[in-house]
């Protein structure tokens, strides 16, 4: 299954979503740039190592992508879940948000796996908590998904379906990388997702919907 769109609307300009994908296809770009060398120098430095985490190497992982794929994956995740929750907490907290959940994501990752030389990159875990967030302050919403199954098709399914499926596959994949033992060897951060999605949803409730926001909804229930 891929999303392609929500059908939440958006009343408000999502200024900071598009200023991070922007910042971080920028990053990529440069990292693209770079021979194998200086790219691989560059994860290493800026990406977090479990076995030696350094703060700064936590924000700064956040921006730096291992592929094509990687980065455009994150990026369009985050155009189609990140605009209706910037649009709830205002521009200011959603930027907040968005980096305590990519720390708790970090930080979920490393309790997992702390001995693990292999550095972390990417913005899933920061786009998990998102995810979480938009699952239970959009519970009505449906996601227009494309679907492979014998057929491709297109199809509305209710926000919380999918997004409880992508939880429950983060879930079980996580725990399964501790049975095979194969955590140190890299590959996806499964607990980072688990951690940053259990972050959204609990740091929604705690910083709470804008004034404006509340105020715009007041008037469309009047």
């Amino acid at each position: 299954m891929f999303p392609l769109k929500d059908t939440q609307p958006s009343y408000s300009r999502p200024v900071v979503t598009i200023t991070l994908i922007a910042i971080n296809v920028m990053v990529f770009l440069f990292e693209a740039s770079l021979g194998p060398y200086s790219r691989n120098a560059l994860i290493e430095y800026y990406g977090l190592v479990p076995d030696q985490v350094r703060l700064s190497s936590i924000l700064t992982s956040m921006f730096l992508h291992g592929g094509w794929l990687h980065v455009l994956g994150n990026m369009w995740f985050l155009w189609i879940f990140g605009d209706n929750i910037e649009d709830l907490l205002g521009h200011a907290k959603f930027l907040v948000f968005y980096l305590l959940c990519g720390i708790v994501a970090a930080l979920g990752q490393v309790i997992a796996n702390p001995n693990s030389t292999v550095p972390m990159v990417g913005a899933s875990g920061a786009i998990a908590g998102v995810m979480g967030a938009y699952l239970i302050k959009f519970p009505r919403a449906r996601i227009l998904t494309l679907v492979f199954f014998l057929f491709i098709t297109i199809i509305e399914i209710p926000a919380p379906l999918m997004l409880a499926y992508w939880f429950v596959i983060q879930l079980f994949s996580g725990f399964g990388s501790i049975a095979r033992t194969h955590l140190s060897e890299g590959g996806t951060a499964f607990f980072a997702h688990i951690a940053g999605f259990v972050a959204g949803i609990l740091l929604v409730k705690v910083l709470g919907a804008s004034g404006q926001y509340n105020r715009r909804r007041d008037r469309y229930w009047e």
